[in-house]
């Protein structure tokens, strides 16, 4: 996203078409999730991870050297695809290897991966694509993958989780997945967390264009962002404690929607601008574990791939914001507009997450 008026200057072609690259990716992991769920199925969790962390290196290398509009959109996909299932099944895994009573701590400590990225891999990808070519940028997320591959094969436990996690023989339609509540739950994912990514698709034109700061200054504003992810990750975990899941959700919604409002109106303030987006970073990740808890109990007896379409549904949520952001720019409005459709959607989100809550209460209303 930080070098993605670099890519639309070495392709020449606008902005909101090189955001198509950030849509693209997003569609992979959305079929990519469950297909990779189901292909690696009768693997150990292990095997797994390695076998899709494999995938995900070898096509983000291969879009170092895409030479078009086109060919960058293939490798794209194709990097996408094991994303959601990667995530997804680590999830699961991460919380059977945690103690009893402690899963969203371990899930919090797994997502804190993605905001450690967004406060060093992000930024240093964006300044390398900036002072030397994008190119280098997906070169540096193919030495990651290796270092992952590595982490994996030597540091994640040996002992076959496979009948822990659930049945590798489970089908598609386990009662989990006709759970009426798991797909509110992928709704409210899908559209409450395409707020987000209306704004994080366009954080470099906004800080360019809007804010009026030298482009150097957009990787300074991805590493604030990214450590209100961090705080935000270890924020959601404790918030399931004091809150049910799903109202944990609902709370950062309803945030998410005031904090992109605030947004739109002050992002022309230099100072404004890096307060705002640490706010906006600790907002979104203190819904990571809330929602991927809501998720895995909502799916029960299929978890891996219930947990797996949460990610395909984050990642609709990226498309689905990615897209929806860059239309106020393709009607000549300005950046800044991406951040009120960010709290529009936020606020749709919200009003999801409010409306399984009164469903539950009607459930247990009926039980009693």
């Amino acid at each position: 996203m930080g070098i993605l008026p670099n890519i639309a200057e070495s392709m020449e072609i606008s902005i909101p078409k090189a955001g198509h690259f950030i849509a693209i990716y997003a569609l992979g992991v959305v079929i990519g999730a469950p297909v990779m769920a189901r292909i690696t199925n009768n693997l150990n969790p292990k095997k797994t991870l390695l076998f899709l962390m494999l995938w995900f290196t070898v096509f983000n290398t291969l879009s170092a050297f895409s030479g078009n509009y086109w060919v960058m959109m293939l490798f794209r996909f194709l990097s996408g695809m094991p994303h959601g299932a990667f995530f997804g099944i680590g999830a699961v895994v991460s919380g059977y290897l945690a103690k009893p009573g402690k899963a969203a701590q371990a899930m919090a400590i797994m997502f804190s991966g993605l905001t450690i990225a967004n406060i060093l891999g992000v930024p240093l990808g964006t300044y390398i694509g900036q002072e030397l070519h994008w190119s280098y940028s997906f070169m540096l997320v193919g030495i990651a993958g290796i270092a992952t591959l590595s982490s994996l094969y030597f540091w994640m436990p040996k002992e076959d989780l496979e009948e822990k996690v659930d049945d590798p023989h489970a089908k598609s339609a386990s009662p989990g997945l006709k759970n009426k509540k798991l797909w509110a739950l992928i709704a409210l994912t899908t559209v409450g967390t395409g707020g987000f990514f209306a704004w994080y698709s366009y954080i470099a034109p906004l800080v360019i264009s809007v804010t009026k700061l030298p482009e150097a200054n957009v990787g300074y504003v991805m590493i604030v962002a990214g450590l209100g992810m961090f705080f935000g990750n270890f924020l959601g975990a404790r918030m399931v404690e004091t809150f049910n899941p799903v109202k944990s959700v609902v709370i950062s919604m309803l945030s998410m929607t005031i904090i992109l409002i605030l947004n739109a109106l002050f992002a022309s303030n230099g100072i404004a601008i890096f307060v705002l987006s640490f706010f906006v970073g600790v907002i979104t990740f203190t819904i990571a574990a809330p929602i991927q808890i809501a998720i895995i109990k909502a799916a029960k007896g299929a978890e891996k791939l219930g947990s797996s379409m949460n990610q395909s549904a984050f990642n609709m949520g990226n498309a689905s914001g990615a897209y929806f952001g860059g239309l106020p720019m393709v009607f000549g409005l300005g950046v800044n507009y991406a951040s009120v459709v960010g709290g529009i959607l936020a606020c749709i989100g919200a009003c999801i997450g409010i409306a399984i809550l009164y469903m539950d209460k009607l459930s247990k209303k009926n039980k009693g």
